[in-house]
């Protein structure tokens, strides 16, 4: 049995998340939580001068899990599930394909990405497929409501120390088990794809491509 991880932005969902959510706080945010979300971009914007693309995306999933503070669960499942109805035509097909390939040889399949649990739990429940989903977690209150706040997120290095715990979880060991694989697409990746035993890009940009051909890794391209 070997488990295979796949990532989502840029890799199963070939989007734009930001678009996606653009798109729909458009139709349903009120001017408050519009607020909410510009006051985050502008720490963003300013984070992202000093720190990079990461710590821009970072603030921006913050002040964006904050509009949902007070809402319940089924509310969240109505905005995530028009997510994916937004986003679903951009979906990696051939991908999708290949997972059920891995499915069929009996491997365990675990989409690991930084995108919101909820988005991610939706789309998998959309495209039927029977995956585990370790991501970044909104967090909830003892009344069950949405605090606004999100967990850690789920990026770079973060994805490797997120699997050996669910590998320790599930009594797996990097022993017992034939192979890791790893289905990715930027460089935030690259701590996950030297950790694997299978790193596979799937359709990287150029400076990817430059980083698989110094590694010899597969490129998974459509």
């Amino acid at each position: 049995m070997a488990i295979v991880t796949v990532d989502f932005d840029g890799t199963l969902y070939q989007g734009n998340s930001f678009k996606a959510m653009f798109q729909i706080g458009k139709e349903r945010f009120t001017t408050k939580q519009w607020a909410t979300v510009a006051a985050g971009l502008v720490k963003a914007s300013a984070g992202g001068l000093l720190k990079g693309k990461n710590k821009f995306r970072h603030d921006f999933f913050r002040a964006f899990a904050k509009t949902f503070k007070g809402k319940t669960t089924e509310e969240l499942d109505l905005f995530f599930q028009e997510l994916v109805n937004f986003g679903k035509a951009e979906v990696h097909q051939n991908l999708v394909l290949k997972i059920r390939e891995h499915q069929d040889k009996g491997d365990t399949v675990i989409v690991l990405s930084g995108a919101l649990q909820p988005f991610l739990k939706a789309f998998i429940k959309d495209l039927q497929l029977d995956v585990h989903v370790l991501s970044t977690e909104l967090l909830f209150n003892r009344e069950g409501l949405c605090t606004g706040e999100i967990g850690q997120i789920v990026n770079g290095d973060i994805k490797v120390k997120k699997l050996q715990e669910w590998m320790l979880q599930q009594h797996i060991s990097v022993n017992s088990t034939k192979e890791i694989w790893a289905y990715a697409d930027s460089a935030s990746d690259i701590p996950l794809l030297h950790y694997v035993s299978n790193p596979i890009l799937v359709n990287p940009k150029e400076d990817m491509v430059k980083i698989a051909e110094q590694n010899q890794w597969s490129i998974f391209a459509s």
